[in-house]
């Protein structure tokens, strides 16, 4: 018998915002977090209705919400729209008219023209008169294909290179080759987002029990919630230390558990399980591979995974490469969100990890480990073809 699915609160939430916060379809919404339209639409309207199961203390309404969102886009879409074309035209505003022209030709498909005259100072009649000349094919898909890879690279928080970039072109109806790929950003200027290093939380100064290195840095299990891999990190904010926890599956690259909280305790740390056996499930005999932190050696900590039937395993001390997979999401999540942030709260780390994890790690980066899919799409995949066999 196929159990029914569930979702966590977390992505409920994050599913809402997409709709009602951040203006997208229905359809598109549910195509990004690859969950059913039907199911998106049951949240949105228990949103509105102000019946959502789990609302923050404090937050306001949704109703509210909108009618705030729906002020501001007025009063600035406009501003933001000339300031945009300054940016991207600077530097032919005190250029001749051919000049300027050129530079609206190259813009035309992402501002009104209207506007862009009147940051110009030229006239409409003028442009269109000048644009006579029809471009050709070429000119016209790479301009087309430009737009593209500049939503992409937005979408992807700037972190995806051409190899990622050209799969998920080819998914939003734009295939292209590699090198054609690498001209066109290097016209438009992209790069990704540069990396830079962090320092582990690990302290393995405790005379608590440790366990055996099950896995030895052999990550290869063949089906979902065969292997866990955990650890602690930490996030710099206005008002101190924000501490999160978090699970993997090794299998799916999927982040199956986490938890944050101002202090590393025992209790993060078990919170963040309690919430991966909610989501997944898992049979008896899953490996639990943590580091020796005091955190996973307590006594608290291992009798819960003992009741929840999994097998402890540990890293050896001060060896990184053990908890591999852990350390490159860490890595994933520091390079591409939290060193690209300044952080006042607690509470503005919190909705920004969330929404990492919920809306873009798990349903939409694409892994290379994976072939180029997101980790929640892969499962689904994996599932229905173990389902089929």
């Amino acid at each position: 018998m196929t159990r029914s699915k569930t979702y966590t609160p977390e992505l409920r939430e994050e599913a809402v915002k997409l709709v009602l916060t951040q203006g997208l379809t229905l359809e598109d919404a549910a195509l990004r977090l690859t969950i059913p339209k039907g199911t998106l639409a049951n949240w949105v309207t228990a949103a509105k209705r102000g019946t959502s199961p789990k609302v923050a203390p404090g937050s306001r309404s949704v109703p509210e919400l909108e009618a705030e969102v729906s002020k501001l886009r007025k009063e600035l879409a406009e501003a933001r729209m000339e300031r945009d074309i300054g940016k991207k035209g600077g530097s032919v505003l005190c250029a001749g008219v051919a000049a300027k022209y050129a530079v609206m030709k190259t813009l035309r498909l992402e501002f009104p023209v209207t506007v862009m005259c009147r940051v110009f100072d030229v006239s409409r009649s003028g442009f269109y008169a000048w644009a006579n000349g029809k471009p050709s094919q070429r000119a016209q898909d790479d301009a087309r294909l430009k737009v593209a890879i500049e939503a992409v690279h937005a979408q992807s928080r700037q972190t995806y290179g051409p190899l990622r970039m050209q799969p998920e072109l080819t998914a939003q109806g734009f295939p292209a080759g590699r090198d054609r790929i690498v001209r066109l950003r290097r016209e438009l200027a992209l790069r990704c987002k540069q990396k830079r290093k962090f320092k582990a939380t690990t302290n393995s100064n405790h005379d608590l029990p440790v366990a055996d290195n099950l896995l030895n840095q052999t990550f290869a299990p063949t089906r979902p919630n065969e292997a866990w891999v955990t650890d602690i990190t930490y996030v710099a904010t206005g008002e101190g230390w924000l501490y999160l926890a978090g699970i993997k599956d090794v299998f799916t690259c999927e982040l199956v558990g986490y938890a944050m909280d101002e202090r590393m305790t025992q209790t993060l740390t078990a919170t963040a399980l309690w919430k991966a056996v909610r989501n997944k499930r898992p049979s008896p005999g899953l490996i639990h591979h943590s580091d020796r932190g005091s955190q996973y050696c307590a006594h608290d900590y291992q009798k819960l995974v003992k009741q929840f039937g999994m097998q402890p395993s540990m890293s050896r001390r001060g060896n990184c490469y053990d908890n591999a997979p852990m350390e490159s999401f860490w890595g994933s999540l520091k390079n591409e969100l939290v060193h690209h942030q300044r952080y006042t709260t607690r509470a503005d780390a919190k909705a920004a990890i969330q929404e990492y994890i919920e809306s873009f790690y798990n349903r939409q980066r694409r892994h290379s480990r994976l072939g180029n899919v997101p980790p929640a799409l892969f499962a689904e995949k994996f599932s229905k073809q173990t389902r089929a066999a």
